[in-house]
């Protein structure tokens, strides 16, 4: 608007003076002040504008040499070349763009509502500024064997760890279909990680993440961790964190020498588990005091499931300011019609597929679950146990 505001300013003020008036150098500032708003035509119109006061006889002027008169068409030319540069980068920028929140969008799932018969909620912001991706990744899928999901933290933050995400997400959004245990899927991300960083000397690409699995009738969960803080569950006003042996982190080839374990966890009516990355449990006051999670969760169980990760980012923002680290955090709920998921069939009929005729595999401690045409054994959890604030 100023530009437009000088030419209306300098037109008034020359009318509306008796005396010839020495102003004549802010008319030399429209078309360089036009560039940085406006585009070609726009810059043209407002250049001939000013132009049009410096030679139209019957506003009360100096008198105008000829120097003036062609200074002023040249910086308004060389400005309305400017202009069309300007928006020819401009649009190039916009496309960019445009093509990097979309490839960033596909990172970020789309979690909310419900996935088969459970319910969700989430949230993700991203540390560096003027991006919708970081280090952190989550997920939530339903396949054969189950509703699978997935948060954790990859190294580094920011644009960096991009690839690093898009290959773990990847990795995992395809074991959900082929693999018929957490444990099977946490060496399949394992194996993804140290291929992706073979060929780099002293890459040092590692992942924590933490699994879920839901039971068919999502009356039970199953948990393994890989180097990442375990779910916490809201039971009722109580909350308390699920107690379990972390495996080595995604990434470093130690799966295959000390295997994550997993434990099960049996959920009564109205159970939430609240998984989340270390953005939160790590953020500090200014006295450097870290978030209290479960004690903020206790005080905040009655919220809304959708509501409930926008509340604790709140609360976050006002306990520490300056949140230097991408926060990520899921809500999984198994919903009130539990026996029944979005697509009205039962997650028992789901998981098991067409009746194959096929041999039972020997029980050795472990449970059979349907895999293709056979039937494989699935290890065997331990009770999860609860440590309440």
């Amino acid at each position: 608007m100023l530009p437009v505001l000088l030419v209306v300013g300098v037109g008034g003020a020359t009318l509306a003076s008796p005396e010839p008036l020495d102003i004549d150098f802010m008319l030399g500032a429209i078309s360089p002040l036009a560039v940085l708003s406006y585009g070609p035509l726009a810059t043209a119109a407002l250049g001939a504008a000013s132009v049009a006061l410096l030679i139209v006889p019957g506003l009360h002027r100096d008198q105008q040499g000829n120097t003036d008169l062609l200074t002023l068409g040249f910086v308004a030319t060389l400005s309305v070349f400017v202009s069309f540069v300007r928006s020819r980068r401009d649009a190039q920028l916009d496309l960019e763009r445009t093509v990097a929140e979309a490839a960033q969008r596909a990172l970020v799932p789309a979690v909310g509502g419900r996935v088969g018969a459970v319910r969700c909620a989430s949230l993700y912001r991203a540390a560096q500024r003027d991006t919708l991706v970081g280090g952190d990744f989550f997920d939530v899928r339903a396949g054969p064997h189950g509703i699978r999901a997935v948060l954790g933290d990859v190294q580094g933050h920011g644009l960096s760890a991009v690839a690093t995400v898009a290959s773990v997400m990847g990795a995992f959004r395809e074991a959900v279909l082929d693999e018929p245990d957490l444990e099977a899927i946490a060496a399949r991300l394992d194996r993804r990680l140290r291929v992706d960083s073979k060929d780099t000397e002293h890459a040092e690409l590692f992942a924590t993440a933490v699994l879920v699995e839901f039971s068919p009738d999502v009356r039970s969960v199953r948990v393994v961790s890989c180097g990442h803080p375990p779910p916490a569950l809201l039971r009722g006003s109580a909350v308390g964190a699920i107690e379990l042996e972390a495996g080595p982190p995604l990434g470093l080839g130690l799966a295959e020498f000390a295997p994550a374990t997993a434990v099960e966890l049996e959920l009564s009516p109205g159970d939430r588990l609240f998984l989340t990355s270390d953005g939160v449990l790590e953020a500090r006051n200014p006295a450097g005091a870290f978030y209290p999670l479960e004690q903020r969760l206790t005080r905040l169980s009655g919220t809304a499931l959708g509501a409930l990760p926008d509340t604790v980012w709140a609360d976050l923002k006002r306990f520490a300011p300056r949140v230097q680290d991408d926060v990520t955090m899921l809500v999984l709920e198994p919903a009130a019609d539990r026996r029944t998921g979005h697509d009205g069939v039962e997650p028992e009929r789901r998981a098991r597929g067409p009746a194959h005729r096929s041999r039972r595999a020997p029980d050795h401690g472990g449970r059979e679950r349907p895999h293709g045409r056979c039937r494989v054994r699935r290890p065997r959890a331990r009770p999860a146990r609860l440590r309440y604030a």
